[in-house]
């Protein structure tokens, strides 16, 4: 399906799911009612719909469970002590990584402290971490704990990125200053792949890049990025990366968390961490011996064994992504935030300017999600599209976050999320 010339008709967005290869998919996915009608759910970078085949995935290893109890560790279907290893392929697909670089594991945060342990080692010269200003709380959070664990000031050890008066996103070229300026004092560069306020996609490769030019270990999280946008770590030279799995991946509140782990620190066994007996060599883990001994890859940063019931939901929805294509769903999601993009646009044109895009208008520098600072309505203007069955996101002071989704996002939903908006926009003149 090749990018189309734009219109904004209703036959137009008719025509375009028409000839949509991966329009199928959107039947695979449970879409909310509200009043006995599906809303337009664009809210996919909060959290993802649930596929029709999670309850099937689960069930099988609620059958294993009660047909073989504790046997189900080592047999059944899928065995349970090695259930992990089920997702490593698709992971390993969607972050651009090796099978041993990648592992489904804990939660983000947590995930996110794990690492620190490892690649955030300050000296009394080179203590800082440098980030984007407004990172989501959790990592804001997670940062000033792990600085104060160190005997660090917060504001002094945290170096917070800001963009520039008059703009709200940063340049690339603004965060590579950034780390050549401050390369003699940073023990770490971390920040989000797609920042979550603005849905900015940070140059990632030349971020790691430039860090690794001056040995500063580079991590990334990538809780708005994974299952979104393309990823490369292994090549781009990260040297480690977290995310969650209920947004784009669709596999359910509160899900598991994975990490990346680039193969250059896979077999630094001295590299400092925090043990667990699932991170143990599995070969002698029911020796059941003193002394840690870590796995060989992002397996070694492993602590307990595997959520089965909560991988099962997971490794249902990866599934889906080997089957589309991450390629496909990509090019799908371009489209579709074009789309949404050139309504927007359209709405402006037919209005006094009140709907500005504050996540970059170039695709490579953003994923599906749109950030849309209204400057007509606020909050009730948002509470009015709620009510007309829109499903979106309100942030603070005045940004709505709107994500089509390429799984089951249609071009139609698009044009009738603008179609209601502009109907709203009316309530406020």
């Amino acid at each position: 399906m090749p990018f189309p010339e734009y219109q904004r008709t209703e036959s137009f967005a008719e025509r375009m799911d028409k000839l949509d290869p991966l329009r199928r998919y959107r039947e695979f996915f449970f879409i909310p009612e509200r009043n006995g009608r599906p809303v337009i759910y664009l809210c996919g970078n909060s959290l993802g719909l649930q596929p029709r085949q999670v309850a099937e995935y689960i069930g099988v290893e609620l059958d294993a469970w009660a047909s073989l109890g504790v046997d189900g560790h080592f047999g059944g279907a899928h065995p349970w002590v090695y259930y992990r290893k089920r997702s490593k392929e698709a992971l390993s697909v969607l972050v651009g990584a090796d099978e041993d670089e990648v592992v489904a594991m804990n939660q983000l945060s947590t995930n996110l402290h794990l690492l620190l342990v490892s690649f955030y080692r300050p000296s009394s010269k080179k203590y800082r971490i440098l980030t984007e200003s407004g990172a989501f709380p959790s990592d804001q959070y997670i940062l000033e704990s792990q600085v104060k664990y160190h005997g660090f000031d917060p504001a002094d050890a945290i170096i917070e990125m800001e963009p520039a008066a008059g703009r709200h996103t940063l340049k690339t070229e603004e965060i590579l200053e950034a780390i050549d300026r401050h390369a003699s004092e940073l023990a770490l560069v971390m920040m989000a792949g797609v920042q979550y306020y603005t849905g900015q996609r940070f140059d990632m490769e030349k971020i790691a890049q430039r860090a690794a030019y001056y040995r500063i270990p580079v991590g990334f999280d990538l809780a708005h990025a994974v299952g979104n946008v393309p990823l490369a770590l292994h090549d781009w030279g990260v040297d480690f990366a977290a995310w969650c799995s209920y947004k784009y991946l669709n596999s359910g509140p509160g899900n598991v968390s994975g990490i990346f782990v680039h193969q250059k620190h896979g077999k630094a066994f001295d590299l400092p961490r925090f043990a667990g007996w699932w991170g143990h060599d599995e070969s002698e883990r029911f020796l059941m011996k003193k002394g840690f001994k870590p796995m060989g890859g992002a397996d070694g940063w492993l602590l307990a064994n595997d959520n089965v019931l909560g991988l099962a939901a997971h490794q249902a929805s990866l599934d889906l992504f080997m089957e589309a294509g991450l390629e496909n769903l990509t090019l799908k999601s371009e489209q579709l935030t074009g789309y949404l993009a050139f309504l927007l646009n359209q709405l402006n044109e037919r209005n006094k300017p009140v709907i500005e895009v504050i996540t970059p208008g170039n695709p490579r520098e953003r994923g599906a999600q749109l950030s849309l600072f209204v400057h007509k309505g606020g909050k009730a203007l948002f509470d009015r599209i709620t009510n007309e069955g829109i499903v979106c996101d309100w942030r603070n002071p005045n940004v709505i976050r709107v994500a089509p989704v390429p799984f089951y996002n249609s071009f139609k939903d698009i044009y009738k999320f603008a179609h209601v908006l502009e109907n709203a926009l009316r309530a406020f003149d």
